[in-house]
């Protein structure tokens, strides 16, 4: 057992290599005291404690109540919950929760969403109809990004004008180096521009997903005002981060390990399970959000009293030893994969399905119309941002070709015994 006041200090760097402060860590414990982005807490590394603290009921996500305040307040967070846009179910615990979540979900299950993928690979396709023009492009502005936007601001009946507008308000949302006042007016335009379309779409509702999340109801319960913004917020930032980051990560695989890009043209059926280990081994969400004690507990030996934050590494569990085999290699054909990049118990993510569509559908739909690409930088160059929340880059430039390389003429290849069936 570690002694309560031994503080580990992370710096900027840990965002550019954390899985080798994670190595080290392991080796100490599951559980380790920790200052990162100036806030303190407890940072869980393995992956059978991360899965208790997600469903341990004294472990509260109710950050806005004013417990919640005081312990962000004492622990460095202050400022950092916006009340007007983070009051929902990701905040929030049962009975409110559960009532949050069974009404977004009859939303979730429309034919709005079943129906996407013919929609998401004419999205695809059209990016990419500019794309095989180019000699290079940064693929995460030119593809990662504009696809998961335009399916959720599609959803949402958000003009196509409006996109870029949202991705800057998100960027700087999830962005734990803007200051507290670029943050707060960030979250104010929002609002207010949650509020207008809202009030516009409850006038004027069309088939798509915010006019059902208006009108959704469970014996008679609805979402209200507040609560339809807050969700609204809820599916624009976590929801389009998420993907474009599994996209994102997905094509860095991909670019570090050009074999891997041949084998998938080749079989494309092997492209969910390839977006699977990505999801494990560079998954888009680096830490769980915001959790505090309400009572004493004990997690991984450690003795953590009432009070204290509780910090997920959901990218160090998803490579922890004691789970996963040789789980810092890249294994497309990971047998037991498992992994916990989409959380855990009751907050499990209720997009997940729709992640996992628009990535396999991003993938199968760029190797089928780009023969070849390499990285335009070396890979040890390429930055990733600094996150709490993201684990994704800041740029993925690339150089593109019309003609197929035929690398598998190049020899053997380490990976080859990984892409084997089962």
């Amino acid at each position: 057992m570690k002694a309560a006041d031994e503080i580990l200090e992370l710096t900027d760097e840990f965002h550019q290599h954390p899985h080798e402060v994670y190595a080290t860590l392991r080796k100490r414990g599951p559980i380790h005291r920790v200052r990162l982005e100036g806030v303190l807490g407890w940072m869980i590394v393995d992956h059978e404690v991360a899965k208790q603290a997600f469903v341990e009921p004294t472990i509260s996500k109710k950050i806005g109540s004013p417990q919640g305040q005081a312990v962000m307040a004492e622990h460095g967070a202050e400022g950092r919950y916006n009340g007007a846009i983070n009051d929902n179910m990701l905040f929030a615990d049962p009975p409110q929760h559960t009532r949050l979540r069974s009404l977004v979900a009859k939303a979730f299950a429309s034919r709005a969403i079943r129906d996407l993928g013919p929609r998401i690979e004419q999205i695809a396709d059209a990016l990419l109809d500019d794309l095989t023009t180019r000699e290079s492009a940064d693929l995460l502005d030119s593809y990662a990004f504009p696809v998961p936007i335009s399916v959720i601001c599609e959803l949402l009946g958000v003009p196509d004008a409006d996109k870029d507008e949202f991705r800057a308000w998100t960027a700087v949302l999830v962005d734990d180096s803007a200051d507290i006042e670029e943050r707060t007016s960030t979250g104010v335009r929002f609002f207010t521009y949650l509020t207008e379309l809202i009030a516009e779409r409850s006038q004027n509702p069309l088939d798509d997903l915010l006019s059902e999340l208006i009108v959704a109801k469970d014996d008679n319960d609805r979402l209200d005002q507040q609560e339809l913004i807050s969700m609204l917020f809820l599916l624009l930032t976590a929801g389009h981060e998420t993907s474009v980051n599994l996209i994102g990560n997905a094509l860095h695989e991909l670019l570090i390990d050009p074999r891997a890009a041949d084998h998938l043209r080749a079989d494309p059926s092997k492209i969910p399970g390839f977006i699977e280990e990505t999801l494990r081994y560079q998954g888009p969400v680096h830490f769980g959000t915001a959790r505090y004690t309400t009572a004493p507990i004990t997690l991984g030996d450690q003795d953590i009293d009432a009070g204290e934050f509780i910090i997920i590494s959901i990218a160090a569990a998803n490579r922890d030893p004691k789970r996963f085999t040789e789980p810092d290699r890249f294994d497309p054909n990971h047998g037991d994969n498992r992994n916990i990049a989409f959380g855990h118990g009751i907050h499990y993510c209720i997009g997940a399905a729709l992640a996992r569509m628009e990535a396999t559908i991003a993938l199968t739909r760029l190797l089928a119309r780009i023969p070849a690409m390499s990285l335009d930088t070396p890979a040890h160059e390429l930055t990733w941002r600094n996150s709490l929340l993201i684990r994704g880059l800041t740029t993925l430039p690339v150089r593109l070709s019309t003609t197929t390389k035929n690398s598998a003429a190049d020899g053997a290849h380490p990976l080859d015994e990984a892409w084997q069936p089962l």
